[in-house]
């Protein structure tokens, strides 16, 4: 089981090597692992949710990495919104076809951007999460 100070120092150390400067922050009330806030550019994490999603994938991995492939993915959308400049109003008021549209577009971008940033070694890793990811989702 990984602890709050242990995640934060895996999203220290990663976003210090590729030199981002990306806020983050533990948030115990997030229903999700992570996630990232364009507004305030940080990425929250809730250590609990964290644990619980790499109980879910159970893939034979170290936790770490595991968490490094959740934090390459927020960071997808950081880069995402960097080079994207999406009309996030359709969130707000647009009809429901182009709100789905408009997050499956962040959402792939997101773990394309991602992978990017990705070590050789974790790619497979990367891709397998991506995929386990979308089942557990259409769960």
């Amino acid at each position: 089981m990984l602890y709050t100070w242990d995640i934060e120092k895996i999203i220290k150390n990663t976003l210090q090597e590729h030199n981002l400067n990306i806020n983050y922050e533990f948030n115990n009330h997030l229903p999700a692992p992570m996630s990232y806030n364009v507004s305030t550019n940080t990425i929250k994490f809730n250590y609990l949710q964290v644990n619980g999603y790499i109980g879910n994938i159970r893939m034979k991995e170290t936790d770490e990495n595991v968490v490094k492939i959740i934090l390459y993915h927020e960071i997808g959308y950081y880069l995402d919104f960097k080079k994207n400049k999406h009309d996030l109003r359709i969130l707000m008021y647009g009809d429901e076809e182009e709100k789905e549209s408009l997050k499956a577009e962040i959402e792939m971008n997101a773990w394309e951007y991602g992978r990017t940033l990705v070590p050789e070694q974790l790619l497979d890793l990367y891709d397998k999460v991506r995929e386990l990811d979308q089942m557990l989702i259409k769960r």
